[in-house]
């Protein structure tokens, strides 16, 4: 996969500066594909989405990520650091394994199918409106116990582990120990706004010491760039 350029990191930020989290991860890796047609990745399973999410990161900045979280209980400051390589799949299927359960049948949810459990009024509704999305059976109005939902859930992480990335933490101020989720697309997002801001610093920069357009300064390339910038600033 090959990263993306700067004017299409400056066309990312700018759309996706207003857009939910689930639209700007869409946004990110549609860009890096744009052989798919329409809203394709939409439809891919959420592991795929987030192993090409990760893969994209990992050529862009690199595969190392550092960060920090708070610890729930004190709000000590955690430094961690995770490989992004690790979260991309060995093989990127395109077809959306079933999940088959007592003799029922689901397929693996999509961002679609996030977009509309999101917009249930009482949250709780949410995982049972997934779990009903993903319902291939022709009961479509079947209700569902707690219990079927903990045990399709399971069997779904299992199909697609790259779905959600669990990681434990422990803090060594108080001893808690918690898990959290880790979102890639909230730390990839820091990293494409600062990007994208310092592009447009540069842009600035060259603009005002040679008068060059934002389409002339884009098109170099970066050493070039930099050699400019290097003599303006001195």
């Amino acid at each position: 996969m090959q990263g993306l350029s700067n004017r299409e990191v400056i066309e990312i930020w700018e759309r996706g500066d207003r857009l939910h989290p689930l639209d700007r991860a869409l946004l990110v890796v549609a860009a890096a594909h744009p052989e798919m047609p329409g809203n394709a990745v939409a439809d891919w399973a959420l592991g795929r989405r987030n192993s090409a999410l990760a893969e994209l990161r990992s050529t862009m900045f690199g595969p190392l990520l550092n960060a920090w979280i708070g610890c729930p209980q004190c709000e000590e400051k955690l430094e961690f650091q995770i490989d992004t390589d690790s979260l991309v799949a060995d093989d990127d299927t395109e077809d959306n394994r079933p999940v088959v359960l007592n003799g029922r049948t689901f397929r693996l949810p999509t961002s679609r199918d996030l977009a509309v459990a999101i917009r249930e009024i009482d949250p709780a509704n949410a995982p049972f409106r997934l779990l009903q999305n993903c319902y291939l059976g022709e009961d479509q109005d079947r209700v569902w116990s707690d219990l079927e939902l903990e045990e399709v859930g399971e069997s779904m992480a299992a199909a697609d582990p790259l779905a959600e990335t669990r990681l434990a933490f422990s803090c060594p101020n108080c001893g808690h120990n918690w898990d959290e989720t880790f979102d890639l697309l909230q730390f990839m997002w820091t990293e494409i706004d600062a990007a994208a801001k310092q592009t447009l610093r540069d842009v600035h920069t060259l603009a005002s010491a040679y008068g060059w357009t934002e389409r002339e300064i884009l098109g170099l390339s970066w050493p070039r760039r930099a050699w400019y910038l290097s003599m303006v600033e001195q």
